[in-house]
């Protein structure tokens, strides 16, 4: 078998054994399913038991795997709930995180462009990463999911709109003008995708849903190839189209085919979640550089610095620009949500690295940092929700009782 094979064979052998570990931590500690993938995959990379190593089949399938999850991201986005003074605040949240990480990293990293990629990573939120702990724990029903929806998609979109500008090489006016170009394409795919459809439209989705025709199915990967190809056809990042793909996907199953819609994405997320994206994160451990990270000095100690800076850079705006009917433990769990990040934090890296921006000891102290906040943060977040419920059960137990005569209507 080749190399590459072998390869894969021990990738999805991580992909099998991640959700069972997962399952079995689970009954006592949450843990993101990333993280095992993560960690399993630093165990069989070159630098623990050098079983694995990417080559150029692994690493195209590594890259359609973050493109599906950057995909899957932006088809999560619900526009009736991510709109209004929710979304202004996101905005500006991410605009306030961007100023703050560009003069970190400048700080930091010696230099504009070191400094450039430094602080983009740091204004990014692991959308993708968070969805599945959300959507596990309830979180994402009601006014507490619309809002972390709502900063998650902005601090996912954002730094990819500033890779196109800041990392792209070319001068702003140029990345502009590709960009509003790219912009206009979206916009007439959207407004494609708003069309009422004709009736044999949904027909055919209902007729070939469960047999080997999959018309749906083939037109959703479709729908993310055309605008792969258009982002690349403009010289910007893959990432923009995948996202943008999500957004026009919905769009288009919300419309066309409302009952077949969950079952679509169920499909896709099959796909995705059970082969492509588990890739993804199995090779990010194999090419994590550990002996840059443990060889000590300045790498080892960016690490618990870099994860200070998510917090502070990316969580910091979120916690003055939440909307103010979320209670303290709501904005504090939205900080944590918002300041996880790991994908995108791959992604800049790998395109720091590879322009010699940045160096490999501070590409894996960001990578590693962003594996500890997947890690650390979402189940910080859950305890102090839980928190958060128990402290309104308790008043409401108190409320029962003093409905005959006690102290607490005041509650």
């Amino acid at each position: 078998m080749s190399h590459s094979g072998i390869t894969l064979v021990l990738i999805m052998t991580i992909a099998v054994l991640a959700p069972l570990l997962a399952y079995w931590v689970g009954r006592r500690v949450p843990v993101p399913l990333a993280v095992f993938e993560i960690l399993l995959g630093i165990l069989i990379g070159p630098d623990v038991l050098d079983w694995a190593r990417s080559d150029e089949l692994i690493d195209g399938l590594s890259e359609l795997g973050l493109t599906m999850l950057i995909f899957l991201a932006g088809y999560e986005i619900e526009f009736g709930k991510v709109r209004g003074d929710t979304l202004r605040r996101s905005v500006w949240a991410w605009l306030a995180a961007l100023a703050l990480g560009l003069g970190a990293g400048v700080l930091l990293g010696g230099g504009y462009t070191t400094g450039v990629f430094i602080g983009v990573a740091l204004t990014s939120t692991a959308l993708g990463t968070v969805l599945p702990v959300l959507r596990d724990s309830g979180g994402l029903r009601g006014r507490f999911g619309s809002v972390v929806m709502a900063f998650g998609a902005v601090g996912e979109f954002g730094p990819i709109i500033a890779m196109a500008l800041l990392l792209s090489g070319r001068s702003a006016a140029q990345s502009t003008v590709l960009l509003a170009v790219f912009a206009a394409l979206t916009a007439a795919a959207v407004f494609w995708a708003l069309r009422p459809r004709p009736p044999w439209f949904a027909t055919v989705i209902a007729k070939t849903l469960h047999t080997s025709g999959q018309f749906a199915v083939r037109l959703v990967f479709l729908l993310l190839a055309l605008m792969l190809g258009a982002s690349t056809a403009l010289g910007l990042d893959v990432l923009l189209g995948a996202f943008a793909a999500g957004l026009i996907t919905r769009l288009v199953l919300t419309g066309a085919a409302p009952e077949s819609g969950p079952e679509i994405l169920e499909k896709v997320e099959g796909v995705g979640f059970g082969f492509l994206v588990p890739v993804f994160f199995v090779v990010t451990g194999i090419e994590f550089d550990l002996d840059s990270l443990l060889s000590g000095g300045r790498p080892l100690l960016l690490l618990p610095l870099f994860l200070l800076l998510f917090l502070v850079v990316r969580g910091g705006p979120v916690w003055f620009l939440a909307p103010r009917d979320l209670d303290r433990r709501d904005r504090g769990a939205l900080v944590l949500y918002g300041s996880t990040a790991l994908p995108l934090v791959v992604a800049i890296t790998t395109i720091g690295v590879d322009d010699g921006a940045l160096g490999a000891g501070e590409a894996a102290a960001l990578v590693g940092a962003g594996m500890v906040s997947v890690l650390a943060f979402p189940l910080l977040a859950l305890r102090i929700r839980a928190g958060r419920d128990r402290d309104r059960e308790e008043p409401g137990e108190g409320a029962d009782a003093g409905s005959a005569g006690g102290p607490s209507e005041a509650w």
